[in-house]
């Protein structure tokens, strides 16, 4: 268990065993959230947002007929003439 300590303004420092549990680095945003059971989650808010990207995403590929590497980057030469 980790504890810290929160400051008169408000302020913590997250123990360096949690930033690294996270891959927090400094300048990055956490995210706080209360499950219905009331429990407060914690969580690198970069990583949220990039599973929640993903969540996005999901299917895509395959409705666009991309199933490689080679036709991602074919998707991405086609989109850069189109802007030439």
């Amino acid at each position: 268990m980790n504890l810290a300590k929160i400051s008169a303004n408000g302020q913590i420092t997250v123990p360096v065993e949690i930033r690294r549990l996270l891959g927090l680095k400094s300048g990055d945003k956490i995210l706080f959230f209360q499950k219905q059971d009331g429990e407060v989650v914690v969580r690198n808010a970069s990583a949220q947002a990039i599973r929640r990207a993903q969540a996005a995403f999901a299917d895509v590929a395959d409705t666009m007929g991309i199933s490689s590497e080679e036709d991602v980057q074919a998707l991405v030469d086609e989109l850069r003439y189109r802007k030439d």
